[in-house]
């Protein structure tokens, strides 16, 4: 495969994933094989490497007799997401400030400053993208083959999450997100001092921040149940239970 091919696959990979993180690709929907090569310059036998590849990482499900589909999003996947999502987290980060390099903590800085650039700017998307990524590092900074596809595939869920609760408009969105972004500062402070337990407690409260937002927009306020949560674990921060 020449080099331009290549790139023609990579470009299509890259552009799957972002329309997919960003619910363009709605979970579920099919993905016409057809159409897709034509948009992307390349043959079919690359799109399908792209869509196996794609299957792997999470992003898309490939069904038999029936070709691929963005990965769903079921009430038990969201369940799942919940249960998972604070181990996952604190995990991930508590490695990250045991094994982080000063090359990767200069790039989580960068990624920081366009993470708070997209608030700023009020594009939903853009906020989510950076998110992710800010996240994803962190994963990288891990180093961790175990831990690394779990937070992969948490994170495509949660941003997904993100794209579809997400409201600027909404003045409690608004003081979530600038909360959210002091955390991220917070954890690059904890990371770069190498404090494993403060910045896994860490994880653990940025997750408790996300969980609630998302709950608030899941669940009607007269029937709201903790997504996740133990049978009879008590609710905190004065949340009705």
């Amino acid at each position: 495969m020449d080099a331009d091919s290549r790139s023609r696959k990579s470009i299509c990979a890259d552009d799957l994933r972002r329309q997919i993180l960003t619910q363009q690709l709605e979970p579920g929907s099919s993905l016409d094989e057809t159409e897709l090569a034509d948009r992307y310059g390349i043959s079919r036998p690359p799109l399908r490497e792209v869509l196996r590849q794609l299957s792997g990482e999470g992003y898309v499900r490939l069904v038999e007799n029936r070709g691929a589909q963005v990965a769903p999003m079921t009430h038990k996947t969201l369940r799942n997401f919940f249960v998972a999502a604070p181990m996952i987290y604190a995990a991930v980060t508590r490695l990250a400030a045991l094994n982080a390099t000063p090359p990767q903590i200069d790039r989580l800085k960068q990624v920081q400053r366009a993470f708070r650039a997209a608030i700023c700017n009020g594009n939903a998307a853009d906020r989510a993208l950076e998110n992710e990524r800010f996240h994803s590092l962190i994963g990288e900074m891990a180093d961790n083959e175990f831990l690394m596809p779990s937070l992969r595939r948490l994170l495509i869920d949660h941003t997904r999450i993100a794209m579809t609760f997400y409201n600027p408009r909404h003045l409690r969105m608004a003081d979530t997100q600038s909360i959210a972004a002091d955390q991220h500062d917070m954890f690059i402070a904890l990371i770069e001092a190498g404090d494993a337990d403060a910045a896994a407690d860490l994880a653990v409260a940025h997750w408790d921040l996300s969980r609630a937002r998302i709950e608030s927009f899941v669940t009607p306020e007269s029937i709201r149940a903790p997504l996740g949560a133990p049978p009879g674990a008590s609710r905190q921060n004065g949340e009705t239970p």
